[in-house]
């Protein structure tokens, strides 16, 4: 089986779009739970004066995504900070499949140090949070 012929100008192309969409549908993602929220509960009153910590459903990744599909404000909002921080993340695993594919065995390492650096400090970060 053939492999298709990647060039450094289509991975370029490849990969700004991926950016330019993850930075364009994240903001839409937090704006539509923004206004959700403030639709449901803008006219409630803040209380500062007690601490309440963040509940898990907004600090476990698959909470989150349930408390979205369930039209939960906050777990949308969550939800798009989570897809802004992918972005990045999906950008080098792209880049590492491209360079893959064009045969660059030096970039293939550097990148798939680079991606794992990421994975292992995202997961670390959960696992220790």
């Amino acid at each position: 089986m053939k492999l298709p012929k990647i060039t450094d100008a289509k991975l370029e192309r490849i990969v700004s779009v991926l950016l330019r969409s993850g930075v364009v549908i994240s903001a839409v993602v937090v704006f539509a739970g923004g206004v959700y929220y403030m639709a449901r509960h803008g006219s409630e009153r803040a209380d500062h004066h007690t601490f309440r910590g963040e509940p898990s459903v907004d600090r476990i990744v698959d909470q989150i995504v349930a408390g979205a599909f369930s039209l939960r404000a906050r777990s949308i909002i969550q939800l798009g900070l989570l897809l802004l921080i992918a972005t990045p993340i999906a950008r080098v695993a792209v880049s590492l499949a491209g360079f893959a594919l064009e045969r660059d065995r030096t970039y293939v390492v550097i990148t798939a140090i680079v991606l794992t650096v990421l994975l292992y400090s995202l997961i670390s970060g959960a696992v220790q949070g």
